[in-house]
Protein backbone atom coordinates (compact mmCIF):
# COMPACT_ATOMS: atom_id res chain seq x y z
CA UNK A 1 0.00 0.00 0.00
CA UNK A 2 1.05 3.95 -0.59
CA UNK A 3 1.92 5.65 2.92
CA UNK A 4 3.76 8.44 4.11
CA UNK A 5 6.28 8.14 6.78
CA UNK A 6 9.97 8.75 7.31
CA UNK A 7 13.17 7.59 8.11
CA UNK A 8 14.35 9.71 10.18
CA UNK A 9 13.55 12.98 12.33
CA UNK A 10 14.31 16.38 10.50
CA UNK A 11 12.97 19.61 10.73
CA UNK A 12 10.07 19.99 8.31
CA UNK A 13 11.66 22.48 5.57
CA UNK A 14 13.94 19.16 4.99
CA UNK A 15 12.48 17.28 1.90
CA UNK A 16 13.05 14.08 3.66
CA UNK A 17 11.52 14.88 6.73
CA UNK A 18 8.68 13.36 5.58
CA UNK A 19 8.48 10.76 2.19
CA UNK A 20 6.01 8.86 -0.30
CA UNK A 21 6.31 5.41 0.51
CA UNK A 22 5.52 1.94 -0.56
CA UNK A 23 4.84 -0.64 2.17
CA UNK A 24 3.38 -4.01 3.20
CA UNK A 25 -0.84 -3.83 4.10
CA UNK A 26 -0.86 -4.16 7.68
CA UNK A 27 -2.19 -7.63 8.86
CA UNK A 28 -5.54 -7.46 11.48
CA UNK A 29 -5.49 -8.87 14.81
CA UNK A 30 -8.71 -10.44 16.47
CA UNK A 31 -9.76 -7.71 18.37
CA UNK A 32 -8.95 -5.59 14.90
CA UNK A 33 -10.58 -3.49 12.42
CA UNK A 34 -9.32 -3.64 9.49
CA UNK A 35 -9.80 0.06 7.72
CA UNK A 36 -9.60 1.83 3.85
CA UNK A 37 -8.52 5.27 4.83
CA UNK A 38 -10.67 7.89 3.47
CA UNK A 39 -9.43 10.88 5.18
CA UNK A 40 -6.86 12.05 7.51
CA UNK A 41 -6.02 15.16 10.21
CA UNK A 42 -2.90 16.62 11.75
CA UNK A 43 -2.02 17.20 14.64
CA UNK A 44 0.40 18.83 17.08
CA UNK A 45 1.60 15.21 18.36
CA UNK A 46 2.44 13.82 14.72
CA UNK A 47 5.01 17.00 14.38
CA UNK A 48 6.14 16.36 17.72
CA UNK A 49 6.64 12.45 16.87
CA UNK A 50 8.21 13.29 13.82
CA UNK A 51 11.20 15.26 15.65
CA UNK A 52 11.39 13.21 18.83
CA UNK A 53 11.34 9.12 17.84
CA UNK A 54 13.30 8.16 15.43
CA UNK A 55 12.29 5.03 13.38
CA UNK A 56 14.09 1.70 14.89
CA UNK A 57 14.70 0.73 11.29
CA UNK A 58 13.47 1.40 8.02
CA UNK A 59 10.15 4.16 7.78
CA UNK A 60 7.76 5.09 10.70
CA UNK A 61 4.29 5.76 9.49
CA UNK A 62 2.36 8.45 11.84
CA UNK A 63 -1.30 10.02 11.87
CA UNK A 64 -3.84 9.85 14.26
CA UNK A 65 -7.02 10.58 12.82
CA UNK A 66 -9.03 8.85 10.64
CA UNK A 67 -12.35 8.06 9.04
CA UNK A 68 -12.94 5.39 6.54
CA UNK A 69 -14.46 2.23 5.54
CA UNK A 70 -14.00 -1.35 6.87
CA UNK A 71 -12.60 -3.87 4.86
CA UNK A 72 -12.65 -6.71 7.33
CA UNK A 73 -12.88 -7.56 10.84
CA UNK A 74 -11.25 -9.91 13.43
CA UNK A 75 -12.96 -13.17 15.18
CA UNK A 76 -13.02 -11.30 18.71
CA UNK A 77 -14.84 -7.86 17.05
CA UNK A 78 -18.54 -6.57 17.69
CA UNK A 79 -20.89 -3.96 16.80
CA UNK A 80 -19.10 -3.42 13.27
CA UNK A 81 -19.00 -5.34 9.87
CA UNK A 82 -17.77 -4.54 6.70
CA UNK A 83 -18.80 -1.77 4.87
CA UNK A 84 -19.35 0.43 7.84
CA UNK A 85 -18.26 4.01 7.69
CA UNK A 86 -15.88 4.84 11.06
CA UNK A 87 -13.80 6.81 12.49
CA UNK A 88 -11.08 6.85 15.36
CA UNK A 89 -7.67 8.35 16.60
CA UNK A 90 -5.62 5.60 16.81
CA UNK A 91 -3.44 4.03 19.22
CA UNK A 92 0.35 5.85 19.34
CA UNK A 93 2.19 2.22 19.71
CA UNK A 94 1.11 1.07 16.27
CA UNK A 95 1.79 2.83 12.87
CA UNK A 96 -1.00 5.57 11.93
CA UNK A 97 -2.90 6.54 9.35
CA UNK A 98 -0.96 8.18 6.91
CA UNK A 99 -1.56 5.77 4.87
CA UNK A 100 -4.74 3.45 2.33
CA UNK A 101 -4.82 0.93 5.12
CA UNK A 102 -4.91 0.77 8.90
CA UNK A 103 -5.49 -1.83 11.28
CA UNK A 104 -7.29 -0.39 14.16
CA UNK A 105 -8.68 -2.16 17.83
CA UNK A 106 -12.35 -1.59 17.66
CA UNK A 107 -12.80 -0.69 21.26
CA UNK A 108 -11.62 2.62 20.29
CA UNK A 109 -13.41 3.47 17.35
CA UNK A 110 -17.26 4.08 15.95
CA UNK A 111 -19.62 4.93 13.21
CA UNK A 112 -19.38 8.16 11.73
CA UNK A 113 -21.52 10.76 11.82
CA UNK A 114 -23.68 10.43 8.65
CA UNK A 115 -23.86 14.17 7.69
CA UNK A 116 -20.16 15.04 7.78
CA UNK A 117 -18.24 14.59 4.94
CA UNK A 118 -14.89 12.47 5.21
CA UNK A 119 -12.08 15.95 6.09
CA UNK A 120 -15.20 17.10 8.59
CA UNK A 121 -15.38 13.84 10.26
CA UNK A 122 -11.53 13.41 10.38
CA UNK A 123 -11.13 16.58 11.88
CA UNK A 124 -12.87 15.32 15.05
CA UNK A 125 -12.02 12.25 16.67
CA UNK A 126 -8.59 12.96 18.54
CA UNK A 127 -9.49 16.29 19.71
CA UNK A 128 -13.15 14.92 20.49
CA UNK A 129 -11.79 12.15 22.97
CA UNK A 130 -8.94 14.51 24.71
CA UNK A 131 -11.59 17.32 25.03
CA UNK A 132 -14.50 15.12 26.45
CA UNK A 133 -11.67 13.15 28.89
CA UNK A 134 -10.48 16.00 30.14
CA UNK A 135 -13.56 17.89 30.84
CA UNK A 136 -15.42 14.50 32.34
CA UNK A 137 -12.66 12.35 33.49
CA UNK A 138 -9.95 14.95 34.49
CA UNK A 139 -11.81 18.09 35.31
CA UNK A 140 -15.07 16.13 36.78
CA UNK A 141 -17.39 19.12 35.42
CA UNK A 142 -20.69 17.46 35.42
CA UNK A 143 -20.01 16.36 39.32
CA UNK A 144 -20.29 17.78 42.38
CA UNK A 145 -18.00 20.60 43.18
CA UNK A 146 -17.08 23.50 46.56
CA UNK A 147 -18.31 26.15 44.00
CA UNK A 148 -21.75 27.52 43.65
CA UNK A 149 -21.10 28.08 40.13
CA UNK A 150 -18.03 26.84 37.98
CA UNK A 151 -15.68 29.23 35.28
CA UNK A 152 -13.70 27.50 32.75
CA UNK A 153 -10.89 28.93 31.28
CA UNK A 154 -9.74 27.22 28.33
CA UNK A 155 -6.27 28.70 26.96
CA UNK A 156 -5.60 28.84 23.54
CA UNK A 157 -9.17 28.45 22.44
CA UNK A 158 -8.75 28.14 18.67
CA UNK A 159 -7.11 25.26 18.08
CA UNK A 160 -7.93 21.59 17.01
CA UNK A 161 -8.74 21.14 21.17
CA UNK A 162 -10.06 24.11 22.62
CA UNK A 163 -12.37 24.33 19.18
CA UNK A 164 -14.06 21.24 20.47
CA UNK A 165 -13.48 21.56 23.93
CA UNK A 166 -16.16 24.89 24.09
CA UNK A 167 -18.45 23.08 22.22
CA UNK A 168 -18.85 20.56 24.57
CA UNK A 169 -18.95 22.68 27.87
CA UNK A 170 -21.41 25.04 26.26
CA UNK A 171 -23.64 22.01 24.74
CA UNK A 172 -22.81 19.49 27.93
CA UNK A 173 -22.54 21.99 31.27
CA UNK A 174 -23.82 24.90 32.44
CA UNK A 175 -20.36 26.66 33.26
CA UNK A 176 -18.91 29.72 32.00
CA UNK A 177 -16.87 29.45 29.14
CA UNK A 178 -13.94 32.12 28.95
CA UNK A 179 -11.45 31.09 25.75
CA UNK A 180 -8.35 33.12 24.71
CA UNK A 181 -7.39 33.66 21.88
CA UNK A 182 -5.03 36.81 19.77
CA UNK A 183 -6.26 37.79 16.62
CA UNK A 184 -9.63 39.11 15.25
CA UNK A 185 -10.49 35.49 13.07
CA UNK A 186 -9.31 33.41 15.98
CA UNK A 187 -11.84 35.71 18.66
CA UNK A 188 -14.46 35.11 16.43
CA UNK A 189 -14.71 31.69 15.71
CA UNK A 190 -14.16 30.41 19.36
CA UNK A 191 -17.40 32.80 20.02
CA UNK A 192 -18.95 31.06 17.40
CA UNK A 193 -18.66 28.22 19.17
CA UNK A 194 -19.95 28.61 22.34
CA UNK A 195 -17.97 30.92 24.14
CA UNK A 196 -19.55 33.43 26.64
CA UNK A 197 -16.52 35.08 27.08
CA UNK A 198 -12.66 36.03 24.80
CA UNK A 199 -9.71 37.21 26.53
CA UNK A 200 -6.10 37.98 24.63
CA UNK A 201 -3.04 35.22 26.09
CA UNK A 202 -0.80 37.92 25.00
CA UNK A 203 -2.02 40.15 27.66
CA UNK A 204 -2.65 40.14 31.41
CA UNK A 205 -5.23 37.03 32.07
CA UNK A 206 -6.21 38.67 35.66
CA UNK A 207 -6.85 41.82 34.93
CA UNK A 208 -9.20 40.99 31.99
CA UNK A 209 -10.90 38.82 33.77
CA UNK A 210 -11.53 41.55 36.44
CA UNK A 211 -12.50 43.54 33.60
CA UNK A 212 -15.17 41.94 32.60
CA UNK A 213 -16.93 40.80 35.49
CA UNK A 214 -16.48 36.99 35.79
CA UNK A 215 -16.62 34.95 38.85
CA UNK A 216 -13.09 33.19 40.01
CA UNK A 217 -12.03 30.89 37.68
CA UNK A 218 -12.58 27.09 38.90
CA UNK A 219 -11.29 25.53 36.43
CA UNK A 220 -8.81 25.84 33.73
CA UNK A 221 -7.60 23.71 30.47
CA UNK A 222 -4.30 24.55 29.54
CA UNK A 223 -4.00 23.46 26.06
CA UNK A 224 -0.88 24.83 24.76
CA UNK A 225 2.46 26.87 26.54
CA UNK A 226 1.84 26.00 29.88
CA UNK A 227 4.58 27.06 31.62
CA UNK A 228 3.87 30.53 30.49
CA UNK A 229 0.59 30.77 32.12
CA UNK A 230 1.26 28.50 35.41
CA UNK A 231 2.18 31.04 37.73
CA UNK A 232 -0.84 33.39 36.26
CA UNK A 233 -3.21 30.70 36.64
CA UNK A 234 -2.21 29.67 40.53
CA UNK A 235 -2.69 33.68 41.18
CA UNK A 236 -6.36 34.46 39.40
CA UNK A 237 -7.72 30.71 40.55
CA UNK A 238 -10.44 30.26 43.22
CA UNK A 239 -9.46 28.43 45.88
CA UNK A 240 -10.35 24.26 45.35
CA UNK A 241 -10.06 24.45 41.78
CA UNK A 242 -8.67 22.34 38.98
CA UNK A 243 -5.63 22.63 36.53
CA UNK A 244 -5.23 20.75 33.39
CA UNK A 245 -3.08 20.66 30.86
CA UNK A 246 -1.89 18.25 27.89
CA UNK A 247 0.86 19.67 26.26
CA UNK A 248 4.81 18.99 27.72
CA UNK A 249 5.45 22.36 29.31
CA UNK A 250 9.27 23.48 28.11
CA UNK A 251 10.45 24.47 31.85
CA UNK A 252 9.45 22.97 34.68
CA UNK A 253 6.49 24.22 37.19
CA UNK A 254 6.52 25.23 40.34
CA UNK A 255 3.54 23.00 42.15
CA UNK A 256 4.38 24.07 45.32
CA UNK A 257 1.98 27.11 44.18
CA UNK A 258 -0.92 25.02 44.09
CA UNK A 259 -0.61 23.99 47.76
CA UNK A 260 -2.42 27.24 49.78
CA UNK A 261 -5.30 26.88 47.53
CA UNK A 262 -5.71 23.11 47.12
CA UNK A 263 -5.31 23.08 43.90
CA UNK A 264 -5.26 20.10 41.95
CA UNK A 265 -3.67 18.90 38.64
CA UNK A 266 -4.71 17.14 36.16
CA UNK A 267 -3.01 15.55 32.82
CA UNK A 268 -4.83 14.13 30.04
CA UNK A 269 -3.18 12.14 27.27
CA UNK A 270 -6.12 10.38 25.36
CA UNK A 271 -3.60 7.57 24.08
CA UNK A 272 -3.58 6.24 27.53
CA UNK A 273 -5.96 3.82 27.44
CA UNK A 274 -5.38 2.59 24.36
CA UNK A 275 -1.65 2.70 25.59
CA UNK A 276 -1.64 0.07 28.44
CA UNK A 277 -5.25 -1.56 27.21
CA UNK A 278 -7.20 -0.10 30.43
CA UNK A 279 -10.26 -2.19 31.61
CA UNK A 280 -12.14 1.01 30.39
CA UNK A 281 -10.67 1.36 26.81
CA UNK A 282 -13.90 0.93 25.22
CA UNK A 283 -15.24 4.19 27.16
CA UNK A 284 -13.34 5.68 23.65
CA UNK A 285 -15.66 4.37 21.33
CA UNK A 286 -19.10 4.93 23.54
CA UNK A 287 -17.99 8.56 23.77
CA UNK A 288 -17.05 8.44 20.04
CA UNK A 289 -20.67 7.32 19.34
CA UNK A 290 -21.75 10.19 21.80
CA UNK A 291 -19.43 12.41 19.53
CA UNK A 292 -21.19 11.28 16.39
CA UNK A 293 -24.78 11.50 17.34
CA UNK A 294 -24.75 14.95 19.02
CA UNK A 295 -23.23 16.16 15.61
CA UNK A 296 -25.78 14.55 13.72
CA UNK A 297 -28.48 16.34 15.85
CA UNK A 298 -26.70 19.67 15.33
CA UNK A 299 -25.44 19.90 18.88
CA UNK A 300 -22.04 20.78 17.55
CA UNK A 301 -19.92 20.94 14.81
CA UNK A 302 -17.27 20.09 12.72
CA UNK A 303 -13.99 22.03 14.15
CA UNK A 304 -12.20 21.78 10.53
CA UNK A 305 -10.20 25.13 9.49
CA UNK A 306 -8.54 23.64 6.36
CA UNK A 307 -8.38 20.91 3.81
CA UNK A 308 -4.65 20.60 2.14
CA UNK A 309 -6.06 18.49 -1.09
CA UNK A 310 -4.82 14.59 -1.24
CA UNK A 311 -2.40 13.42 1.26
CA UNK A 312 1.20 13.01 -0.01
CA UNK A 313 4.81 13.49 1.32
CA UNK A 314 4.62 17.49 -0.60
CA UNK A 315 1.14 18.17 1.18
CA UNK A 316 1.67 16.66 4.50
CA UNK A 317 4.85 18.44 5.33
CA UNK A 318 3.30 21.80 4.47
CA UNK A 319 0.26 20.41 6.85
CA UNK A 320 3.06 19.86 9.31
CA UNK A 321 5.04 23.09 8.82
CA UNK A 322 1.26 25.14 9.73
CA UNK A 323 0.77 23.26 12.73
CA UNK A 324 4.24 24.20 14.06
CA UNK A 325 3.54 27.70 13.26
CA UNK A 326 0.92 27.80 16.23
CA UNK A 327 -1.17 30.26 13.88
CA UNK A 328 -3.89 27.45 12.30
CA UNK A 329 -7.36 28.21 13.82
CA UNK A 330 -9.33 24.86 13.59
CA UNK A 331 -7.78 21.59 12.21
CA UNK A 332 -6.22 20.38 9.17
CA UNK A 333 -7.43 17.53 7.22
CA UNK A 334 -6.64 15.63 3.67
CA UNK A 335 -8.17 12.95 1.59
CA UNK A 336 -6.83 9.62 0.73
CA UNK A 337 -6.65 8.71 -2.63
CA UNK A 338 -7.66 4.75 -3.70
Amino acid sequence: MRAVGYKQSLPVEDANSLLDITVDDPVPGASDILVKVKAVAVNPVDTKIRMRMAPESGHKIIGWDAVGEIISIGDKVTGFEPGDRVWYAGDITRPGCNAQFQAVDYRIASKAPENLDDCQAAALPLTSITAWELLFDRLQIDKPSPHKKRTLLIIGGAGGVGSILIQLAAQLTDVTVIATASRAESQQWVKALGADHVINHYEDLAEQLESIGTPPVTDVACLTHSEQYFNQCMTLMAPQGRFSLIDDPAESIDITKMKQKCISLHWEFMFTRSMFTTDDMIKQQELLTHIARMVEKGQIRSTLGKSFGEMNADNLRKAHKAIESHKTIGKIALTVAD
